[in-house]
């Protein structure tokens, strides 16, 4: 895992450099840094009206009493969105516009989900019985007295 993310780390901003030189140099550096500001404007912007969407549909969808899986799987890859959109570069400016087009995070939440199946345990909390009543086991840190300092 450490080699790969060591891989990705030198990777990108390779690639990113790479990618600025050249189109730097067929641009001229003006426009280079104006569209770094405006993919960097615009990608805020976008960031923050999907965020509030997904707030809002994870909100309703607890309000209704049910699970917000996809709706917290949506708002952390428009937290990803924003985080790779305000990187100055163009690879990392296509995957955060990329992740703030829903079918393509119904994408990869999907492969996502393939890749985690199994990894990850949910363990929800047991609710006592009501129709059985169940003893607190006693602990024996605890003997009742309150030492007030």
């Amino acid at each position: 895992m450490f080699g790969k993310l060591l891989l990705l780390f030198i990777l990108v901003p390779t690639a990113e450099l790479y990618l600025f030189i050249n189109i730097g140099s067929k641009i001229g550096l003006g426009p280079t840094v104006a569209i770094i500001i405006v993919t960097a404007i615009l990608g805020a912007s976008l960031t923050k009206s999907q965020g509030q969407r997904a707030m809002a549909k994870f909100q309703a969808t607890t309000a209704a009493g049910r699970m917000p899986a996809k709706e917290a799987i949506d708002g952390l890859m428009i937290l990803l969105a924003g985080a790779v959109l305000i990187t100055p570069g163009f690879l990392t400016d296509t995957l955060g516009f990329l992740l703030l087009v829903p079918p393509f995070r119904a994408i990869v939440a999907s492969y996502a989900g393939k890749r985690l199946k199994g990894k990850i345990q949910v363990v929800t909390p047991r609710m006592p019985n009501q129709n059985t009543q169940e003893q607190k086991p006693e602990s024996k840190l605890d003997d009742g007295n309150v030492i007030d300092v």
